[in-house]
């Protein structure tokens, strides 16, 4: 069976699927398959009816979201891994990921072993927005720092201020890098590299939105996402300069301000970093938002 390569002709054909019915994982977006481009080779195919997205690199491919469409079915459990079998030398590799809450025991009951994967944290708008109450007293305390301490001017983000965003994001990796010699941390940060530049080149063609934050006419923040449903909107990339104090705090709240039409905000996962999970504690999620992982017995 030949599978197809995604392209951004491929966009109406996959928000078509992704609509049919609502998401709260983040990956369920066309701007989020889309940027994999630079660490994966991505491919789909229509099989019985359902549109199925495979991500390939050189340890194998995998379905990247479970099978969009009707619910899964034995029939079509066996098709999906019998196509990936005939890639992967190791059969281990093959799997479904992206399998959201109300999916689990479809999965399960069609004979497939699923576990857990990091969940996504779902936060209030409202409350991110407002900062209010003794739970974000230290975030409160960061922004009005910031606003008091640093002259500054926030804009909307446009394909202009790509340059100074790309270097900003040099010098955002390099002082993480000083912090932390963890390699799977340090793996993000070049993967987060390579997938930005996929954003900044085709981010006139994709329905990202965004903020950016300059400090004496300097651009020192950025940041975007996009909207996942009607009510949720995810925030994929936020970058600072970080010897700019509350900063960090500033942008996130200034950013959820102009988001008014949305009731919750997808900050995504931790990746199993525990700093990262204590940052994104620190906002008070309404909601983790589980997603699951099919392999064989």
């Amino acid at each position: 069976m030949r599978l197809h390569k995604l392209s951004l002709a491929d966009r109406s054909l996959f928000r078509r699927f992704l609509s049919a019915c609502r998401h709260e994982l983040c990956v369920f977006s066309f701007e989020n398959i889309y940027i994999w481009q630079p660490l994966f080779d991505i491919r789909w195919q229509i099989i019985q009816g359902r549109l199925c997205v495979f991500f390939k690199d050189k340890i194998g491919i995998f379905l990247y979201l479970p099978p969009l469409g009707e619910p899964i079915s034995l029939e079509l459990s066996k098709s999906v891994f019998a196509l990936m079998d005939k890639f992967n030398t190791n059969r281990e590799v093959s799997r479904i990921e992206n399998i959201e809450e109300n999916q689990k025991q479809s999965y399960q009951e069609s004979g497939l072993l699923v576990r857990d994967k990091y969940a996504d944290y779902l936060c209030s708008r409202n409350e991110l927005a407002g900062l209010t109450g003794n739970k974000f007293k230290s975030q409160r305390a960061s922004y009005n720092y910031f606003i008091k301490h640093y002259n500054f001017s926030c804009v909307e983000f446009s394909v202009k201020h790509i340059p100074g965003c790309r270097k900003l994001f040099k010098l955002w990796a390099d002082q993480r890098s000083n912090h932390s010699q963890d390699p799977v941390y340090l793996g993000l940060l070049q993967d987060s590299a390579l997938v930005l530049e996929k954003i900044f080149s085709d981010y006139k063609k994709l329905d990202y939105q965004g903020l950016v934050v300059k400090c004496d006419e300097k651009i020192t923040g950025f940041t975007f996402g996009y909207k996942l449903n009607k009510d949720t909107f995810c925030i994929v990339y936020e970058i600072t300069d970080l010897s700019f104090k509350g900063l960090a705090q500033f942008i996130f709240r200034a950013f959820c301000q102009q988001l008014p039409d949305f009731k919750f905000i997808n900050i995504m996962d931790d990746s199993g970093l525990e700093n990262l999970k204590k940052t994104k504690l620190a906002y008070h999620p309404v909601k983790m938002v589980k997603g699951y992982i099919a392999t064989r017995q």
